[in-house]
């Protein structure tokens, strides 16, 4: 049904095939009603996705990701910038790119009064699909999500995770070289989200089929080949998360203060920390980041002693670790995921989630 799968290129590799996405300077806005200044929900973006990999968009709610993905999907135009999906333009072509997308919502697009077998045949048909061909396809797209065996089963006695299946197996239908998920885990518990991924990177190694989507969970961001952060509407890093990972400096350590919960408790402990410990490099002082202190320090364990040491009766508790991409996002934002404000909403009537 899909072509052989490619080989996924180094992230640090030359480019020597047509990207499957180019985008270049996109930049959306959405009109306020309240102010006369159009606030920007994609400002400047930039990145490419290679075909054959997994690329994720990691970012908050309110970052842009979801605009991001309605204009990948054709249904936003931008206000400035180019896309291109496998070099055709989605503005000026709309027809020619959704012949090449299979588009997985982030709400179930599913009758589950229907068995899996009759959504996919649905589905077909509104790709001009019939026949033995239908049939064919809709097989195999169960066998690749490993439903055939329930194809006769209504949705609505599926799992969560078992209908996000289903959604992909719709999507895929017609052998869409470039599949876009928006929030795929979404009310999904965490042995679905293995599952629902699991069936992802199967269509990556076995069908080559290049996948899109966006996320603001780490642990799925990290199951990507590479990544694109964005925190409101700007591209703040890209990369694989290795590399991502790599951009802080040794371990990160983090304190809470004594006594818990005291902001001005935080602040103080920081600036102690500061200058009995400086010179600090770029982005490694402490900072109160979600009400802890946050360092970025090489041999954090051993640091970890002497901090306790240093300021008896001001530290409650101290951890130490390796950086995640949760650190990656206090880094290069000064902010937790959770703390990153939600500016890039569009209008009430527009019922999205940025």
């Amino acid at each position: 049904m899909m072509q052989a799968s490619p080989t996924i290129p180094p992230a640090d590799a030359p480019i020597d095939a047509t990207p499957a996405v180019a985008v270049d300077d996109l930049t959306h806005r959405y009109a306020s009603a309240s102010t006369e200044t159009d606030r920007p929900a994609l400002d400047a973006v930039s990145f490419t996705v290679c075909p054959g990999e997994i690329f994720g968009i990691l970012g908050p709610n309110g970052g842009g990701k979801t605009t991001l993905f309605r204009i990948l999907a054709t249904t936003l135009r931008p206000t400035s910038g180019s896309v291109r999906v496998f070099d055709e333009d989605p503005v000026a072509h709309p027809a020619a790119v959704r012949g090449q997308l299979g588009v997985v919502f982030q709400h179930p697009s599913l009758d589950v009064k229907l068995t899996a077998w009759e959504n996919l045949l649905h589905q077909g048909h509104l790709y001009g699909l019939s026949g033995a061909d239908l049939r064919d396809r809709i097989t195999r797209a169960l066998q690749a999500v490993g439903l055939f065996d329930r194809r006769d089963d209504f949705v609505e006695r599926f799992s969560g995770g078992m209908r996000r299946r289903v959604e992909i197996a719709k999507a895929v239908l017609h052998a869409p070289r470039l599949l876009l998920l928006d929030e795929p885990a979404t009310g999904l518990d965490p042995g679905a989200r293995r599952d629902v991924w699991r069936q992802l990177e199967r269509l990556r190694d076995e069908e080559g089929v290049t996948i899109a989507l966006t996320t603001h969970l780490m642990d799925e961001a990290d199951r990507c080949d590479r990544l694109a952060i964005l925190s409101g509407g700007k591209l703040v890093a890209q990369g694989t998360p290795s590399e991502l990972k790599s951009r802080i400096g040794g371990d990160v350590v983090s304190l809470e203060a004594e006594p818990a919960g005291d902001p001005a408790a935080a602040d103080e402990l920081a600036r102690l920390i500061t200058e009995k410990f400086g010179p600090w490099e770029q982005g490694s002082a402490p900072a109160v980041i979600d009400g802890r202190v946050r360092i970025e320090r090489d041999r954090g364990a051993t640091f970890v002693a002497t901090l306790a040491s240093a300021f008896p009766g001001k530290v409650r508790s101290i951890t130490v670790g390796r950086p995640t991409l949760d650190d990656v996002f206090m880094h290069v934002t000064g902010r937790a995921m959770t703390d990153a404000p939600d500016s890039t909403q569009p209008p009430p009537r527009s019922r999205s989630r940025h």
